[in-house]
């Protein structure tokens, strides 16, 4: 199950490449609306990769991913496992923005679900997917941006 969708954000692509690519503590800051720290765990790293465990919160959803990052703006990951499907891969490209700040193209696609539960998980996410992603990765991207106060 593949979808694609891309949105504009005022972070700067440093900014959102960050956000993709930090694994560590602060990963769980700015993205506290979509992942559970219940349910994080980096089981390895490298310099440019690291093989991660995340899960959304109030879900029991839960996916170990192999990101892959190339500087300046291209972030990818490939499924490892899950409680709800066999195959997964996906990419973000960051560019400049038209205003200063940046352009981010998604394409996720979820491959073969498991089961009737992974059947349904897929199917939702694949209708609401990419206006929930787009709109929640947009807010926590901007909030990048806002000055400090």
């Amino acid at each position: 199950m593949r979808f694609r969708f891309d949105f504009t954000t005022r972070a700067t692509p440093e900014q959102v490449f960050a956000a993709f690519t930090d694994v560590g503590k602060r990963r769980l800051e700015v993205w506290r609306r979509s992942l559970d720290p219940a349910k994080y765990e980096v089981r390895e790293r490298g310099e440019n990769w690291a093989v991660v465990r995340e899960g959304s919160p109030g879900t029991r959803i839960w996916v170990l991913l192999r990101y892959e990052w190339q500087p300046p703006g291209t972030v990818r990951w490939t499924l490892l496992d899950s409680d709800h499907c066999d195959a997964g891969r996906g990419e973000i490209r960051i560019a400049p923005g038209p205003d200063g700040g940046s352009a981010v193209d998604v394409e996720i696609d979820h491959g073969r679900p498991r089961g009737f539960r992974g059947r349904a998980i897929l199917g939702v996410q694949r209708l609401v997917g990419p206006v929930a992603f787009r709109r929640l990765w947009r807010s926590t991207l901007d909030a990048l941006a806002a000055p400090a106060p």
